[in-house]
């Protein structure tokens, strides 16, 4: 039995461009190892796909999602021979540089994009033995970005005459929610900060929630298709708030699935704030606020 392994130098795997992954391949087997080769691949992709609601809607969407490479990078580590018994670490250097005319975008997973980079190893067996192989993802963070977090503060006021997506306005029962958003230009790594005043509502509130929302815009100059998907849901009240007392609004963005404000010829990847009253019979009013991530 042989196994294979791959082993970061960093144990937080987060690189930027131009740094130089270094690691080790490991190589475990009872008995002496026959191989026909180890190679090392490192590769960096986009991956875009539609939703459902929009595959249908343009056939000239299928040429501008394939996907887009921006790294990629193979490495011969060990020659065609054996190994002896037990455990073997070949250690290998790869300089963290972009195909020619492409960008080292940051690790994002998202729901219709996905920007991903990986370390893969091979090793190449012989007919009747089957091939090894073993990937580990590396996280990509930008180096500086011309654009800095400029805070901008944003202040805010809630009633049922504000609201743009409803088409029964003397259902909603009268209420005004005041309050700020420190900044709408944020640092990706700091909170997402501000508070909010209940002054007034006539109905019963059942919870006030802050939602996280991804909008991601996949196509080409034939067509867009745009979603918008909820990254994740903070519940900053619970029952009939007290009224007028100061609600403080807090959120840290979760790595992985949020990245700096992104736009290309291909792809665009923004983000939004949702705040939601939701009253006791389960009808909800939202307000929507934009918002720009910097790395910086």
């Amino acid at each position: 039995m042989a196994n294979l392994d791959i082993r970061l130098k960093k144990v937080n795997k987060i690189y930027k461009e131009g740094d130089v992954i270094a690691g080790v391949v490991v190589v475990q087997s009872k008995g002496e190892l026959q191989h026909q080769g180890i190679t090392l691949i490192m590769e960096g992709m986009v991956n875009l796909q539609l939703s459902a609601k929009s595959v249908g809607l343009f056939e000239a969407f299928y040429n501008s999602l394939k996907p887009i490479q921006l790294l990629n990078y193979t490495l011969e580590v060990a020659k065609p021979g054996k190994l002896p018994s037990g455990k073997t670490e070949i250690p290998f250097e790869v300089p963290l540089k972009p195909k020619p005319g492409k960008t080292l975008y940051e690790t994002y997973h998202g729901v219709f994009v996905n920007i991903q980079y990986l370390v893969k190893v091979e090793m190449k067996r012989s007919l009747l033995n089957k091939d090894l192989q073993k990937q580990t993802e590396f996280i990509i963070e930008y180096k500086s970005q011309e654009e800095k977090a400029k805070p901008k503060l944003v202040n805010f006021t809630i009633t049922p005459e504000t609201l743009t997506n409803v088409k029964e306005k003397q259902n909603v029962p009268k209420f005004k929610v005041k309050g700020h958003l420190d900044s709408s230009c944020l640092q990706i790594t700091k909170p997402l900060t501000g508070e909010l005043t209940v002054e007034h509502c006539e109905a019963a509130i059942k919870s006030i929630e802050i939602q996280l929302v991804r909008v991601e815009t996949c196509g080409c100059a034939e067509g867009y298709a745009k979603d918008a998907t909820e990254i994740q849901n903070i519940q900053i009240a619970d029952g009939d708030v007290a009224r007028s007392m100061a609600i403080p609004i807090y959120m840290v963005f979760p790595r992985l699935f949020t990245c700096p404000t992104l736009s290309t010829n291909n792809f665009k990847v923004d983000f939004e704030i949702n705040i939601v009253v939701v009253f006791a019979d389960d009808h909800l009013v939202t307000e929507n606020f934009p918002l720009k991530l910097t790395r910086f």
